[in-house]
């Protein structure tokens, strides 16, 4: 059964909350938080399986902190990528390059779940359209924003991976560029080492 499958089935729970809300509990989740926003104010709310649920203002004094805090883990949130396929520091630049530019713009920023988030190589990938275009760095990602923008369901990893195909110009050159860096990153050399045989 596939993770997605899993994930469908999960068991939910619904709670009537102490404050006589009823809320829904998917699988295993004991809490749910909520942002609230009323004017110049701002509160979390959190619902606890159990029924219980809690308001909690922010201070005024510490309202700068927390939006310091929340912006470490937003910005944080978008370097994350697994042990399979990890992100270059190269690549987390690229990440958060990409989400500042949503967020100056006053889009909170795609969910990683709908295609947000950082892509390990998407250096290699802008430096390899750099290189077929002649376009500088600036131009090559303001067109790849505005191609996921403007596609419906697009992802940037499939963007990304569009780019790498082999047979395709920007392919070639992104083969190109990855055998020279294991070439450089080799700890001896295969050539050389085939005379010691």
């Amino acid at each position: 059964m596939s993770e997605a499958e899993v994930k469908a089935k999960a068991e939910v729970v619904s709670v009537e909350l102490t404050d006589g809300r009823v809320v829904s509990f998917a699988g295993k989740r004991k809490v749910l938080k909520e942002t609230l926003i009323d004017g110049d104010t701002v509160s979390i709310r959190m619902d606890f399986r159990n029924g219980e649920t809690r308001t909690i203002d922010c201070p005024a004094s510490l309202l700068l902190r927390f939006a310091g805090h929340g912006m470490e883990q937003k910005f944080g949130d978008e370097l994350a990528s697994s042990a399979a396929d990890p992100m270059s520091e190269d690549d987390m630049v690229v990440a958060i390059d990409d989400l500042n530019a949503l967020i100056q713009a006053g889009n909170w920023g795609k969910g990683r779940a709908s295609g947000g988030g950082g892509v390990s190589g998407a250096h290699v990938v802008i430096q390899a359209i750099m290189e077929a275009t002649g376009k500088d760095v600036a131009t090559v990602k303001a067109y790849l924003q505005k191609k996921i923008d403007s596609t419906e369901g697009l992802t940037r990893r499939a963007l990304y991976d569009s780019f790498r195909v082999t047979g395709t110009k920007t392919g070639e050159i992104i083969s190109r560029m990855e055998a020279g860096k294991k070439a450089k990153a080799a700890p001896v050399d295969a050539d050389a080492e085939l005379d010691a045989v």
